[in-house]
Parts: C-alpha cells; sequence; structure tokens
C-alpha cells in the first residue's frame, strides 16, 4: 500500500488532498524507523503517544489495520473501509469535483 500511497501524495500535491496517517507501532522510535524504512512522503501520527488518555484508533471506532478514511471538504465521510483502490476512487472523484 505505501507504493500506492506515496504515488498520491506526488501525484495530487498541487490538489486540494491530504494524506494523513496513524502509525499503530508501540513506540514512537519504531514509528520514526518505519517511516524512514518506508520513504513516507505524508506525516504520521502515533495512534497513542505517551500520556495520551486515549488513542486515535478509540475516537475514529477502527477495528482492524489499514482502515481508510476518505473526507470530504466539509469533513463528512465518503469512504471509511480497507480496500485502498475504493477509497482512491472516491478521493479522485472528489477532487475532480472541486476542479
Amino acid at each position: 500500500m505505501y507504493p500506492h500511497e506515496r504515488s498520491l501524495v506526488e501525484e495530487w500535491k498541487d490538489k486540494p488532498f491530504a494524506l494523513v496517517g496513524v502509525n499503530s507501532d508501540q513506540t514512537v522510535e519504531r514509528a520514526k524507523k518505519a517511516i524512514e524504512e518506508n520513504d513516507l512522503n505524508w506525516r504520521s501520527f502515533q495512534n497513542r503517544p505517551k500520556d495520551a488518555e486515549r488513542a486515535i484508533s478509540d475516537d475514529w471506532a477502527v477495528r482492524g489495520w489499514p482502515t481508510v478514511v476518505v473526507l470530504d471538504p466539509e469533513m463528512k465521510i465518503r469512504y471509511r473501509g480497507h480496500d485502498g483502490d475504493a477509497a482512491t476512487k472516491v478521493a479522485r472523484g472528489l477532487i475532480e469535483a472541486m476542479q
């Protein structure tokens, strides 16, 4: 999935698009290593940083990894699931509709 995500970030760099990741690694050091080893070119947040009361995955009701959520400009969920191709199709449609 990483190569596809990297290509989307590059393809849509001048479009109203942002990819944001949530890293489920247990430590910040391990997450940073994963980001570096996989050459991630988007922001990635620790799922449950040290001293956080709740995990991001709890707030977003994530039950499996990866879960992909596509939001429209009004922050309305347009896709939620595990199919990167389906999510890309929805995101592409939103971007095209805004041009």
